[in-house]
């Protein structure tokens, strides 16, 4: 890694954002990331030192094997340790911090007249009644709970209360089908399943109490039923004049099983002693899409995922005390795990919880919630910025978007030209962009830019986070140097990468550790331009052979989002009987752009600039929806 040389498409930080930034220059990073490579006993340790440790550790802060020639696979963090982390991002904060009164979360539900305020000690009290009413179903140290919840504050209640007491939670997102509820309640074996009567999306009203039934029948179809209680949510927006047509909503109810949540917490004593846990026991199981078609429980432990969603969320958002922090995620994916409710809470933040959509009721309903708290650190996918450039800069100017500070992207590489809007639109031109790259089952962000310290380039994930050791491999396993274009890998582990695939090691090694020993492989190309930034090309799988030549989806799509009338583009391969494969590209265009011949010779001319190839348009549905365009190599 050295100093960027080029400064053409750089974007610097602001003196502003230094002066206060924990980490507040390149020197900076450079001297650290130095240390948590060369000494991470000791990098790690200081970590450690910010929480509680019921017991400490006995052995060293990291041990691992990578290498599946020389044994099982294994990661191990502070070995012999007892913590809890529900105490750590909770009752540290109550008890020891006087950050009881502080907001921990600001909900926005579905529509602006759904919100609440809820402060440090009514979230600890909140996790301390479920956690009780959990115990008082048999729940225990090592069990499993599933929770099928829309973004309501009962999610985190519930998922905070599993960490209290020792069990393990299982999330599943509450937009997935009864199978995909069923498979994991199966995999799992969770002995009680959390959900909620009903939930809006938008103007649609979803009954998830039915869905859950269908997935127990299904559970019971296969001889494989473990649920002995639903623990069944009243959804706020149902009890509100905007819930008006709730009365379609007839929820099912088996007296055997079912229990509501009202009911059961009615009472319910607001202390809770937590179960002092060893630093590998198991903190939540989330599931993962498969190349196989079954999805992969990722498994995630408790000391090593405290210590990493804590640091990255602390440095690369520059969190500080008066902050209000915005994630736009589903707590149902990995980013809501580690960036909603355990990184922010570890640092005592207050953050928007949103259950709503970006589009509804109005198209400024993320501008409108970000001057309604004063947000000032922003984190939304690259879809989500798409879908909105579609509309243009006018909603935007409706709102005083002032208080941000600093933007972010995660769940995909971003194009340059979202990112170029998201920095000059939403960003006006003075908040850094952090584009952040990981994984489920990396735990945390890996590739990232630091706001006040990495001098940035559009689409490019920068450099690695600390105690973070990428490389690039062609396909024969050798190491690439310097500028170079192949496999992604990281060569060691960081305290919160995953520790297996739940009952399945032999498909985690397998997976994740076969093809190049020694090395963690992440699935994804990346391309190391000559001042070492790192550059995500897509899935491996997203490679594309076309008459031999290895193309990214991934780059043919930012180069279709170039144009100035695309919103977005997908690129696909369809088998082609002389050429192996060819793309398929799908396109998309604002709001404003009108479909005619001179978009599409213009789009030929980026894709022959990105891939060599030549295009045509197959089939088109108006002037502003999908165009569907074949691609070749010519």
């Amino acid at each position: 890694m050295v100093v960027p040389e080029s400064r053409d498409k750089m974007y610097y930080p602001s003196g502003d954002l230094q002066r206060d930034a924990h980490v507040p220059d390149l020197d900076s990073y450079l001297e650290l990331y130095r240390k948590s490579l060369e000494n991470p006993e000791v990098f790690w340790q200081e970590v450690a030192d910010e929480f509680f440790w019921k017991k400490p550790a006995t052995g060293p802060m990291l041990q691992y094997n990578f290498d599946v020639t020389k044994g099982n696979i294994y990661v191990k963090c502070m070995e012999g340790a007892k913590t809890n982390i529900c105490y750590n991002v909770l009752d540290r904060h109550v008890r020891e911090r006087s950050l009881g009164e502080k907001v921990a979360y600001y909900w926005e539900g579905n529509s602006p007249d759904q919100h609440m305020t809820i402060t440090y000690s009514q979230l600890l009290s909140h996790v301390c009644r479920c956690a009780n009413v959990l115990r008082q179903m048999g729940v225990k140290k090592g069990d499993r709970v599933s929770i099928y919840l829309p973004m309501i504050p009962e999610l985190v209640y519930t998922m905070l209360a599993c960490a209290r007491i020792g069990a393990v939670h299982s999330i599943v997102f509450a937009g997935f089908s009864s199978e995909s509820l069923c498979e994991r309640i199966i995999d799992t074996q969770s002995s009680v399943l959390v959900t909620a009567d009903g939930v809006y999306r938008g103007e649609k009203l979803i009954n998830l109490k039915q869905i859950v039934d269908e997935a127990l029948e299904k559970c019971r179809e296969k001889a494989s039923s473990s649920v002995t209680k639903c623990l069944v949510v009243k959804h706020p927006a149902l009890r509100t004049k905007s819930g008006a047509a709730c009365n379609k909503l007839q929820t099912p109810w088996d007296s055997e099983c079912d229990v509501w949540w009202d009911e059961a917490m009615r009472g319910s004593p607001e202390e809770c002693e937590p179960e002092w846990l060893d630093a590998e026991d198991p903190l939540f199981i989330l599931y993962t899409s498969g190349s196989t078609g079954k999805p992969k429980g990722v498994l995630h432990t408790v000391a090593g995922y405290m210590l990493y969603t804590s640091l990255t969320f602390k440095y690369v958002f520059d969190h500080h005390h008066g902050d209000v922090y915005w994630c736009t995620a589903d707590i149902g994916w990995i980013t809501g795990h580690s960036y909603i409710t355990y990184g922010p809470l570890a640092n005592g933040a207050t953050s928007v919880l949103f259950e709503g959509v970006p589009v509804h009721p109005h198209v400024g309903r993320f501008w409108e919630i970000i001057e309604k708290y004063k947000v000032t650190k922003f984190y939304t996918a690259p879809t989500a910025i798409r879908l909105l450039m579609k509309y243009g800069r006018e909603p935007l100017q409706k709102y005083d978007l002032s208080s941000l500070r600093i933007v972010g992207t995660v769940g995909e590489p971003i194009n340059p030209e979202a990112w170029q809007w998201y920095h000059e639109a939403v960003g006006q031109g003075r908040c850094p962009v952090v584009d952040t790259f990981w994984q489920t089952e990396t735990g945390g962000h890996v590739l990232t830019p630091l706001p006040a310290a990495t001098p940035l380039k559009p689409g490019s994930a920068t450099f690695p986070f600390f105690g973070v050791e990428p490389a690039i491999l062609n396909e024969h396993g050798e190491e690439l140097e310097g500028e170079a274009e192949g496999y992604l890998v990281f060569r060691r582990p960081w305290p919160g990468i995953m520790r297996t695939l739940y009952e399945n090691h032999e498909r985690f090694e397998n997976t994740y550790f076969k093809k190049f020993p020694g090395f963690y492989v992440t699935g994804d190309g990346c391309r190391r331009d000559r001042d070492g930034y790192y550059w995500i090309t897509g899935r491996i799988d997203d490679m594309l052979n076309v008459s031999g030549h290895l193309m990214s989806t991934a780059e043919v799509e930012a180069a279709l989002t170039e144009h100035p009338a695309v919103a977005e583009a997908a690129v696909v391969s369809r088998p082609h009987e002389v050429k192996g494969e060819c793309l398929y590209c799908f396109v998309s265009l604002k709001d404003c752009g009108e479909f005619n011949r001179a978009v599409v010779e213009e789009l030929k001319g980026l894709g022959q600039s990105s891939a060599s190839c030549w295009i045509h348009v197959r089939r088109r549905k108006d002037a502003a929806a999908t165009i569907i365009i074949s691609a070749q190599i010519g």
